[in-house]
């Protein structure tokens, strides 16, 4: 495989820190260099950053002066992640893909951007060609794609087999969400030791609408959006790592009983299986027949972070099915999730 140099965005935020956990030893991609603020900029990355991971800051990093977020900064860059902040995403991201840089970003801002891919590869791999029609660029050497909110991810991952399967009508979710999803310094202890948090603000509008395009058609260019409602209710819980969620379903036509359903997702073939992308995990779907399972604590870092767990498939009084689901919110619903869109976009051939 070619070797790629890569720059982070954002590098000294929490989903910044992530990546540069994640892009250690990858086979395919180095740092080489990592934006921040300005009050960062001119500094070694060791003196700039407050490490939060769990592992030593890499010393293969330490020593990198942080840059502005500038792409006239980032000579010999080939693309870059971005985890900035979303009062700051739109602008920069822009002037990197003006300046045929290609922008793989966890922010939120051009997620709703009709042209631009809003992807997770298992799901929906062929919205990659929306990058066809963006114009930052003449050459379209500068794109932007985007990956969802992490509550997202495991919800797509488990609604995809039962639309696949039956279509769906309607879904109503609530979602349990780790602190770590709030960044860093996050949410005050004072908060949430003990206590669960009912409103989470701007959650619930991502949740409700970024499953649509992702479970979209393609079609000459543009998406045509899935058409169900879903209503989303998203709380704060005090767990570390693991977003997980309580989802009920109504199909459009339902399975003869929970078996039937439980082997639709047990059976579903993941679109990029045999792809050999390095973050891609050997199982994207954990369907556990314990009812005690998924728990975060557990099964968070299942597959590295990049599996999401099922459990308590059972039938419903009001819907048709109900379930639990459950992934890793700061790996599989951010930065690994970003990794794994790069891989997928150099497989097929949008980075060389």
């Amino acid at each position: 495989m070619p070797q790629f140099n890569v720059g982070i965005l954002g590098a000294t935020g929490a989903v910044g820190q992530k990546f540069i956990r994640l892009l250690q030893d990858h086979p395919w991609f180095t740092i080489q260099a990592l934006g921040a603020s300005g009050r960062s900029a001119g500094k070694t990355y060791k003196d700039a950053a407050n490490w939060i991971e769990s592992i030593p800051l890499p010393q293969s990093v330490a020593d990198i002066k942080v840059k502005n977020c500038k792409a006239s900064e980032f000579d010999g860059i080939d693309f870059v992640f971005s985890g900035l902040d979303s009062s700051v995403a739109t602008e920069i991201e822009r002037d990197f893909a003006e300046n045929g840089i290609p922008v793989i970003s966890n922010a939120k801002n051009y997620r709703t951007d009709p042209t631009v891919p809003l992807l997770v590869p298992e799901v929906n791999p062929d919205h990659i060609d929306l990058i066809s029609t963006q114009s930052f660029t003449e050459d379209q050497s500068g794109w932007i794609v985007t990956n969802p909110n992490c509550v997202v991810i495991p919800l797509v991952m488990s609604l995809k087999p039962f639309n696949d399967h039956y279509g769906i009508e309607s879904v109503v979710l609530t979602s349990l969400q780790a602190i770590s999803g709030a960044g860093y310094p996050g949410v005050p202890s004072l908060d949430i030791l003990g206590n669960v948090i009912p409103l989470i603000g701007g959650e619930e509008p991502k949740i409700s609408e970024e499953p649509l395009k992702l479970l979209g058609k393609l079609n000459e260019g543009s998406i045509e959006h899935a058409d169900f409602p879903i209503q989303a209710t998203a709380t704060r819980v005090p767990v570390i790592n693991g977003h997980l969620l309580s989802v009920t379903v109504k199909l459009k036509n339902a399975p003869a009983d929970v078996e039937e359903a439980k082997q639709a997702l047990k059976n579903w073939k993941s679109p990029i299986a045999g792809l050999d992308l390095p973050s891609a995990p050997e199982f994207p779907l954990n369907v556990f027949d314990d009812e005690r399972y998924p728990q975060p604590r557990l099964h968070a870092d299942s597959e590295k972070g990049m599996q999401t767990a099922i459990g308590r498939v059972r039938s419903c009084n009001v819907f048709d099915l109900s379930y639990i689901a459950m992934a890793h919110n700061t790996i599989r619903g951010a930065a690994g999730g970003a990794i794994l869109n790069a891989e997928l976009l150099v497989r097929k051939g949008f980075l060389s």
